[in-house]
């Protein structure tokens, strides 16, 4: 308290305040610092759990006569359950010291999240989004683009199987010859040769 009255020497607001703070609260403050933040992901959801609940979750209060109310809390130091039974009234002093003020600003929003920034804010995002939407369609394109035998040899041994080692001269595929099944391809398959077909030909005219 004594820090914060020399940050702010000429601030006639935060010496009433830290002064009043001093009278309500003679012994001091309780301060729960046991656990320590690892990252800022997890400083962010404990602190939006206080901006976003109320001071008390509504399953602690068991129960409520008009005149008292029971409700439990956790001990910090113990880590037990605590069962309390107050008077309405001073439930209710303790509960609003937590409701901020009418127009109190909670949370503060910097860089793109500030409300000046709204322009560019949405420049940047359409951007950003333009990009991904880019970057997506390339890529699916990439993957529908199935490579051919010959691209995947050359990115494999980088050489051209279709390019003669000697006359450096793309060659053409006459055959295709296997041990067990012999000829699976060839150049002239399907086509007759003249002889056979003269042969064919006499056949046909002493038939008829």
């Amino acid at each position: 308290m004594d820090a914060i009255k020399e940050w702010f020497p000429t601030n006639p607001k935060v010496h009433t305040l830290v002064n009043d703070l001093y009278k309500r609260y003679p012994k001091g403050f309780y301060v729960n610092a046991e656990k320590k933040m690892k990252n800022a992901k997890g400083a962010a959801k404990y602190i939006g759990r206080y901006l976003a609940r109320p001071a008390i979750a509504e399953y602690r209060i068991e129960s409520y006569d008009g005149e008292t109310i029971r409700f439990w809390y956790e001990d910090h130091q113990t880590g037990k359950k605590v069962n309390v039974a107050w008077p309405i009234f001073r439930f209710l002093f303790e509960l609003l010291q937590h409701i901020p003020p009418k127009h109190f600003r909670m949370v503060g929003r910097f860089g793109l999240y500030s409300r000046k920034s709204h322009k560019k804010t949405n420049q940047i995002l359409s951007l950003y989004a333009y990009v991904r939407t880019r970057q997506l369609s390339l890529l699916v394109e990439k993957k529908k683009r199935k490579k051919t035998y010959r691209q995947r040899m050359i990115d494999a041994f980088e050489r051209d199987p279709f390019i003669c080692p000697h006359c450096h001269r793309e060659m053409d595929l006459t055959e295709i010859w296997h041990a067990d099944h012999g000829f699976i391809f060839h150049y002239m398959q399907g086509v007759k040769c003249i002889k056979f077909r003269r042969e064919e030909d006499v056949i046909k005219k002493r038939a008829g």
